[in-house]
């Protein structure tokens, strides 16, 4: 049995040092000290690994570690919200976006033109920049070909890119696919709908896509969630290793409670009753603002990667 012990701090300390004392401070430390011996888990033992987040955490300043963790190998698969695409896009093309506080005057900002995400800034010139880009991507994919699963038409605009801190860029880089099945629920969702007016035969698959995420893992593989948020890119994913005989590993970090009944609040133990994660399998959940959470939990995993010659 593990016993409380007094959590002290130390010069040069290190985020693995840090994590590693948490599995003796007790509440929701122990899991995030668990989430990240899950990622080392995952790594170790070539799981393929799924990572779904929101759109808002691209929003944020996570939009670069994302990037990174492509090219550390640290992400197999990924399953988002059409605003990570949008913003992944905006922010690779220049775009900045404010940071102001969660109190601010909203009829004020609206009629400036400025939209809120929490304690970020977006403008509608940001968005009206966007259009003209997405109409050039467009163009130059309907060129190309009149079909596409919304993996490859994401790849496709990932390879037009060049921003290496760019979640698309990355992916197509390092030909990890992004699977966003709502791609019409955002801005971009408009853009297409405009173009198909004026193009009838250009088609964005949604249905071709599922096929794709399906057999990009097997019964026979391990499988590892990083699910950051919930919602329609948490869900994909695991929809995926249900129908795959379950993930071997996951890790849920929100700030949704189980009591709400949402696939956002659900933990990963909820899942086992589904088998979307295997009843043997290593989990966590942990419960709290990922901008904090993940940050610290992968740092760690990370650091210990590292030390043993696991990251290249």
């Amino acid at each position: 049995m593990a016993f409380v012990k007094d959590f002290k701090w130390k010069h040069g300390m290190n985020v693995k040092e840090l994590v590693d004392s948490y599995q003796n401070i007790g509440f929701q430390s122990i899991e995030l000290k668990k989430a990240s011996e899950v990622f080392v888990k995952m790594k170790k033992n070539n799981a393929k690994i799924f990572l779904t987040f929101t759109s808002n955490m691209v929003t944020s300043g996570l939009r670069g570690f994302f990037a990174q963790l492509i090219k550390l190998k640290m992400a197999d698969v990924i399953v988002t919200t059409t605003g990570s695409i949008e913003e992944d896009i905006m922010k690779a093309n220049g775009e900045k976006f404010k940071i102001a506080t969660f109190n601010e005057d909203d009829v004020e900002l609206h009629e400036q033109g400025v939209n809120r995400i929490g304690n970020l800034l977006l403008t509608n010139e940001t968005y009206m920049r966007f259009e003209d880009l997405m109409l050039e991507y467009l163009n130059k994919l309907y060129e190309k070909k009149k079909r596409w699963a919304i993996s490859d038409f994401i790849k496709e605009i990932g390879l037009m890119l060049n921003d290496e801190d760019s979640i698309l860029y990355q992916a197509a880089k390092n030909n990890v696919p992004i699977f966003c099945p709502a791609i019409t629920d955002g801005g971009l969702g408009f853009h297409l709908y405009l173009f198909q007016q004026k193009h009838p035969d250009f088609i964005i698959d949604p249905v071709q896509d599922f096929g794709n995420i399906l057999l990009s893992t097997s019964q026979d593989e391990n499988k590892g969630v990083i699910a950051l948020g919930g919602g329609l890119s948490k869900h994909h994913a695991i929809l995926c290793t249900l129908l795959n005989g379950g993930a071997n590993y996951a890790v849920y970090m929100t700030t949704a409670h189980k009591t709400s009944g949402s696939v956002s609040g659900a933990t990963t133990n909820e899942a086992k009753s589904w088998g979307k994660v295997k009843d043997e399998s290593d989990v966590a959940t942990v419960i709290g603002d990922v901008t904090i959470t993940f940050p610290i939990a992968m740092i760690a995993a990370l650091e210990q990667l590292k030390e043993e010659g696991l990251l290249k």
